[in-house]
Order: structure tokens, then C-alpha cells, then sequence
């Protein structure tokens, strides 16, 4: 477990500051995220501790393809630096203030990493901050506690990504997470059994039982689509997912629905992104095992997630261009 810190916008989650200490300075800000399965873009206005989306866009670059080699390879980061190019173009036209470009496991964990963020800062002008396990999770849990009407100490959060997944809680007035090493891409590329899967989310489900009883919210792109497939959303509506209550009976009835299908059959699920059908089993295989381990009947899907999160972190923090 990465060990525990004071996370200065998560803190005031557990002692909320005086109104005198507030932030109220206002900026409008793009976030964009290099994940191992998609580079994602927000463009949104932030004053205090909300987040007003104006504009999102998803690529599937597939960055961390091959993963278990821990090489970036050629055409996947192509296909990156596409989406990047693009989507700096489309934050600039929104007339943004600072623009923060963040990496995450594909990047974070491989071995060219530094030749690829050359790369980046070279062809683009751009420079990726590589994210921790600890700072992934921190950036979920914020953008997650902001976006729900919630207690957030009350609350654990998972993100389950393409390479690995982050868990983060409050507990005595400071953030802990832990990162581990699984991920949709990652479980499908690796064929993993349920088994081994299960072996690296035990710990976790240890140390939040100590922690004391939470809810579960989850956030990323797994538990997103899950939330538009249980609703059959022909075109995707963020205000049908955001706050749904995905029931572990479900869970494992589209688990059991999306392997029974051949790929082609998945790709024309309503609410399934085609470019993720071939990894929506193993992601969904995760999610029910967090829910099994952590004794969780219900998973509160957040839109609000690592975006959000970054870019309140970002106006908090005084960070100017």
C-alpha cells in the first residue's frame, strides 16, 4: 500500500475548512488523460470545488497494447499522438487557461517511457506529467467525492483501468490508496484467471475492512459502459450514468450475458463502445471480484473521475500558465 498522506483537497473531505479559506478563484481549464486504453479530454470551468464540463472527447488509442512487454510500441503511440495533437487543438479553441496532460499505467510502467514523453514534448509542445499509483487514485477520489452528493469518508473508490486499478479512502484525515496491477487490457491480453485476479484484490479488501464499513463508487471506463449497458442506452447519456447504482446481481447477469457472446455480437451491444468490446469481459469480470472481495452489494457510478479531479487540483493548487 503506498503509504498514507495528507491530500490537501482530500483532507478538508474528513475537517472541512472556514469559509474564509475557501478558494474561490475561477479558471477554465483542459485535462487530458493518456490511458492505457484511451487519451480523453476535458474542457470544463472550475470555481471552487465544481466542475462545469463545456467539452469531452475519447480517443481508443490503445496505448498499452502488449502491456506485459512494458514497451510502448510504435503504432500504438502513433495513433496517441494523433489523439494528443487533436485534442490540443480542440482545448485551445475552447480558450483555455492552462492545459495539464496526464499518464497513467501504460505510461507510468514502461520502459520507453522516457523516449515517448520526449517524443510528446518534441512533436506537440506538451508535457505529460506521469501520474503515481498514489496520485491516480488521489485524482479519482476527488473527482469522484466532488461529483456525488456523498460522505467522503464514507466512501471507497475504485478506478479500474485498461493496466491497472486504483482504490482510495479516507481514513483519519488522510488519504490512502493502494495501486494494483490489474486492468481490463492488461486481463485480457494476459488471460488471466479469475484466481490470480482475486489474489491481487484480496490485500485491498483486507485493508478496507479495517478501514470500516464504506460504500463503493467507482469510476473509469469499465464501469461507465456497464452502467449504459444495464440501461440499454442506444446513445450514450452521462446524466443516465452518473450516480447509477450498478447491483452485483446485474453485475453477473451482463457478465454472463457479454461471454456467452462472440466479439461481433458484443461490438452491436447498446452502450458498448465497439473499439471496447473485446476488453468489456475482463472489465467486467473485475468489477464484480471488487464487489465480491469488498463485501459490496451496490457500486455507485461516478462520471465525475480523474479529469474532474485533476482539473480542481490543478485551480486549488494556484497553478497558472
Amino acid at each position: 500500500m503506498h503509504s498514507a498522506r495528507e491530500c490537501f483537497f482530500c483532507r478538508p473531505a474528513a475537517q472541512p475548512r472556514g469559509p474564509s479559506e475557501e478558494v474561490l478563484s475561477a479558471m477554465r481549464v483542459g485535462v487530458i488523460d493518456v490511458g492505457t486504453n484511451s487519451v480523453r479530454l476535458l474542457v470544463a470551468d472550475v470555481e471552487g470545488k465544481r466542475v462545469v464540463p463545456v467539452r469531452r472527447a475519447l480517443a481508443m488509442t490503445r496505448l498499452g497494447e502488449g502491456i506485459e512487454d512494458r514497451i510502448l510500441r510504435p503504432a500504438a503511440v502513433n495513433r496517441t499522438l494523433e489523439a494528443l495533437a487533436r485534442f490540443k487543438e480542440l482545448a485551445t479553441a475552447a480558450g483555455v487557461t492552462k492545459l495539464v496532460v496526464v499518464g497513467t499505467s501504460a505510461v507510468r510502467e514502461a520502459a520507453n517511457r522516457r523516449e515517448f514523453l520526449q517524443t510528446v514534448r518534441e512533436r506537440l509542445d506538451l508535457e505529460v506529467r506521469v501520474l503515481s499509483g498514489y496520485e491516480e487514485a488521489c485524482m479519482s477520489f476527488v473527482g469522484a467525492v466532488t461529483g456525488l452528493p456523498l460522505d467522503p469518508a464514507g466512501v471507497i473508490v475504485v478506478d479500474v483501468g485498461g493496466g491497472s486499478s486504483e482504490f482510495a479512502w479516507v481514513e483519519g484525515g488522510v488519504l490512502r490508496s493502494r495501486s494494483v496491477p490489474l486492468g481490463a487490457v492488461r486481463m485480457t491480453e494476459g488471460s488471466w484467471s479469475e484466481d490470480e485476479a482475486k489474489a491481487l484484490l484480496v490485500p485491498v479488501g483486507r485493508e478496507a475492512e479495517r478501514a470500516g464499513r464504506r460504500r463503493l463508487v467507482g469510476v473509469g471506463g469499465t464501469v461507465t459502459t456497464l452502467a449504459a449497458v444495464a440501461q440499454r442506452l442506444e446513445v450514450y447519456d452521462p446524466a443516465r450514468v452518473h450516480g447509477y447504482p450498478l447491483e452485483i446481481g446485474q453485475v453477473e447477469r451482463l457478465l454472463a450475458w457479454l461471454a456467452g457472446m462472440d466479439l461481433e455480437g458484443r461490438r452491436r451491444v447498446p452502450g458498448l463502445q465497439p473499439e471496447r468490446a473485446d476488453i468489456i469481459v475482463a472489465g467486467t469480470r473485475i468489477v464484480l471480484l471488487v464487489m465480491r472481495v469488498l463485501d459490496q452489494r451496490v457500486l455507485r457510478v461516478s462520471e465525475s473521475d480523474i479529469l474532474h479531479g485533476v482539473a480542481l487540483t490543478t485551480v486549488q493548487s494556484g497553478e497558472k500558465k
